[in-house]
């Protein structure tokens, strides 16, 4: 790698990016403060009054990353605080619209939606989103120690297969999510081709994913966004403290004799408190997922069919199946 190369791939990967938030440009953006949202908030700043929405449960990691892009880059920023009532309240309406009760899915998914209605309830109908930055730059850290060859294999997959619940979570609430990653053909197939020595790097002892990503950034965002570390939606709002709260709600002896219950009627093998409270809402609406699908492999933990290709269940969350 010549410095000349690393320039250049860095500049064409802002440019491209720059045109696909342009063309998928909202007045809104779901705003973690993380490195991909700081990045599409930056660019879309250019283009006029940019209102960011970070959601907050209690004090969570993600707020004052926010507060300092906010004030970097001059954008109204609305920090919606939650608690356990909202969450309860959010949750309910993620199983109803994703059809999982895999609990990483529906903490990430419950800050989501929470986020999509409080940019309703300001006006805003569009609302942009940092989606797919991870699967094209290979920002989880599970990519970090395998080789170059099963990095490349894993990534191939994860591309047929990446879907965001932004979409369908914002398309039941009458709104329309914006993914400026993933919704331009010619900067998803640049970023796809990107050699994974540029995405995965070490830098000060500490392996980062996203590098180019960072790279290609690093002097239009604060130092600590350009090398902040990656965590999940649940960590930076703080939903994923709600699973402390459902595991002080139910006792050894209601978890016990429920799992036992489920596992001898619908097949399905709860694993803790937290997805018993989100199988009883599946339940509500759909039933048992024992023999859902039409796929050639059954999951370990809820019997539901699976694409051959699969190797995790989108409707526990048991992974590998």
């Amino acid at each position: 790698m010549t410095e000349k190369t690393l320039d250049e791939t860095s500049a064409k990967l802002r440019d491209l990016l720059n045109v696909s938030v342009k063309k998928n440009l909202a007045e809104c953006v779901l705003f973690s403060g993380g490195l991909d949202t700081s990045v599409i908030a930056a660019l879309a700043s250019a283009y006029g009054e940019l209102t960011g929405v970070t959601v907050s449960f209690y004090e969570a990691p993600d707020v004052p990353y926010a507060e300092l892009m906010a004030q970097k880059f001059e954008m109204n920023h609305i920090i919606v605080r939650i608690n356990e009532k909202d969450v309860s309240e959010a949750v309910r309406d993620v199983i109803h619209t994703m059809k999982s009760f895999d609990p990483m899915e529906v903490r990430n998914d419950a800050a989501i939606i929470i986020g999509l209605k409080a940019a309703k309830r300001l006006g805003f109908t569009d609302v942009m989103t940092g989606d797919a930055g991870d699967e094209l730059f290979a920002g989880y850290s599970f990519f970090f120690h395998l080789t170059r060859g099963a990095v490349e294999r894993n990534l191939v997959k994860m591309w047929k297969i990446m879907s965001f619940a932004s979409k369908p979570l914002a398309e039941n609430l009458g709104m329309v999510a914006k993914l400026p990653f993933l919704d331009d053909e010619e900067f998803k197939d640049f970023a796809m081709k990107i050699p994974v020595e540029w995405k995965i790097r070490e830098v000060c002892n500490q392996i980062y994913g996203k590098w180019i990503l960072r790279k290609a950034f690093e002097r239009i965002l604060p130092e600590t966004i350009t090398w902040r570390t990656k965590i999940p939606i649940e960590q930076g709002s703080g939903t994923s403290e709600f699973s402390q709260y459902l595991t002080k709600k139910i006792t050894d002896s209601d978890f016990d004799r429920e799992r036992k219950t489920i596992l001898d009627a619908d097949g399905v093998c709860i694993r803790d408190r937290e997805q018993l409270f989100y199988f009883k809402i599946y339940k509500s609406e759909y039933g048992s997922p024992h023999g859902l699908g039409e796929g050639s492999k059954s999951c370990s933990g809820c019997g539901a069919r699976l694409a051959h290709e699969i190797d995790f269940c989108r409707i526990c969350g048991s992974f590998p199946v």
